[in-house]
Formats: structure tokens, sequence, C-alpha cells
């Protein structure tokens, strides 16, 4: 009885792509299987509040971009018959450590602006160590203005918090800017807090300076030579054309503030005091004399 006849051989399988590293099979390793490659988990919170504006051709300023994230929420409150007013609200608890926090507002030709805070920021510590950071970036049109004001930043023990504001003005643009920082809460040391302030004015710069204070910071921030035991220091920057022509003079303000001219037309008070209260004396005071 004849056989049947010999199955014909398979076909060759198609060409194709060359198996990958990551398509082969997983080698056992001698110690036991490889553990699952996962990304590294991103900690904090990012989130940006930008504010637009712009003149409304009436004599008023309008606000055609008013938005926030995250921890920063923005409510238009009352201003003036030239200028909008805006107030920038904690909706939560920031910035912790890892959290990066930023407010950009600009305003347009001939606009006039009121940007302020509601309460007090607290830089509190996170669970992952991260720093935490807070960018300020203000842009100024040619005759506009701006005033940015605002409330005492508290650097909580065990924070660790980076802040950076810029700004950048037109030649004919004013600016009014307060900083406060607060070391520690009553009775309590402060974090590690490092801030940065950078102006510029027609492209060229106006100031330009940094401060370290706390646990990590260069020696001999709190010595004599530095805060010499406060816990509260600011500062009050007014840029206004009109110092062109009448230039303030260096001046001292009570025991522990100095009014600095800069080269341009521009002041800086700069100021220690025991408080935030005693502080915002100071800078009020100031700010009635060189602000606006």
């Amino acid at each position: 009885m004849a056989g049947a006849p010999p199955a014909a051989p398979p076909a060759p399988a198609p060409p194709g792509p060359a198996p990958s590293e990551s398509d082969a099979p997983a080698r056992p390793s001698p110690t036991g299987p490889a553990p699952a490659r996962t990304a590294p988990a991103r900690t904090g919170v990012r989130a940006t509040a930008r504010i637009s504006a712009v003149a409304d051709g009436r004599g008023g300023t309008a606000l055609p971009l008013l938005a926030g994230e995250g921890p920063l929420a923005l409510r238009r409150t009352r201003g003036t018959a030239a200028e909008a007013g805006v107030m920038l609200v904690g909706a939560m608890s920031a910035p912790l450590g890892g959290d990066h926090l930023t407010v950009e507002a600009a305003t347009g030709p001939g606009a006039r602006l009121a940007l302020a805070s509601a309460a007090a920021t607290l830089a509190l510590p996170g669970r992952g160590g991260a720093p935490a950071r807070y960018d300020v970036r203000l842009t100024l049109a040619g005759d506009s203005a701006l005033r940015w004001l605002p409330e005492p930043l508290v650097s909580v023990r065990g924070s660790d918090l980076r802040v950076r504001t810029r700004a950048e003005l037109a030649p004919t643009a004013r600016l009014l800017l307060r900083e406060e920082q607060v070391l520690g809460r009553t009775g309590e040391a402060p974090g590690l807090l490092r801030s940065r302030l950078t102006v510029t004015r027609d492209g060229r710069p106006l100031l330009d300076q940094e401060l370290a204070c706390g646990p990590g910071a260069p020696g001999g921030w709190d010595g004599p030579a530095g805060l010499a035991g406060h816990r509260a220091l600011g500062q009050l920057l007014v840029v206004d054309p009109a110092f062109a022509a009448s230039a303030p003079t260096a001046a001292v303000l009570g025991e522990f503030a100095a009014v600095t001219p800069l080269a341009g037309p521009a002041v800086l008070v700069t100021a220690l005091a025991p408080d935030a209260l005693r502080l915002r004396e100071v800078l009020d005071a100031a700010c009635r004399t060189y602000g606006w």
C-alpha cells in the first residue's frame, strides 16, 4: 500500500524588523526576577496665574486675561477710574516642598494695574525634601503702571523656598514693588529662603540682588553685618521716570532702614525690623513718600 505524500515544508516568514531589546524575553536573573521599570514619581504642584491689563480707550483699564490655577486664584477688586485691581487668593496651602508656582502680569501701553495678595504666604516643608519655587514675572509696556504689593512671605521651619522676581520695564513705565520676608512664625526658627530680584529698564539692568537666610545659607547672614538678630526684612522699589528730573537722595529712615537712589529713575528702600508689623509701618511710610 502506497504511503501518503510528504508534507510541504512551511513557507518562510516574511521579513520584518529585527526584534528590539525590549521585545526580547526577559532573561532570568540568578538572584530573582528583574524589577519592573517605573517612571520617577513627580511630586509637587505646578500652577500659574496670568494677568493681562490693557487700556480700554475710555481712560480706564480692562483685564482681558485673568486666569489662575491650583492654589493661585485671582479675583478682580474695585479699582480707581484708571486703575484695575486684582487680588491673589490662596485656594490651598502652598508653596510646599516640590511646588512650583508662577505669577505672570503684563500691562499694555497706558494700562494701570494694582496687584495684591489676600493673606500672607507660608513656605511649608514637603514630604520629599525638594525645594519649592515661587516665580513672579512682570512686564510693563510704555506709559503703563503696576503696583505689586503682596502680603509677607513667612519662611516656616523645615521649609526650602526659592523666590525669583523679574520685572521688565519700558522707558516710560512705572513700577511700585514691595517685598516682605518673615523668618519663622512666633518663637520658631526659620527655614531656608533664597530670594532674587532682577529689574531691567529699556533692556538694561537696573537692579539685580539676591539674599539667602536660614539653615544652609552662607555664613554670617544673621550676624552683625547681616540681619543682626532681626526676623523681618523687606524692601520697596519705586521706578518712576519723574525721578530723572528730581531724583531722591540717600537717607536713613529710623534705626534700620535706608533709602538708596539707583542708577536710573528709581529708588530702593530696604528695612529690617523685629516683626512684620513694624516692618510694614516703615515700608508704608516710604511708600507715602516715594510711591503713588
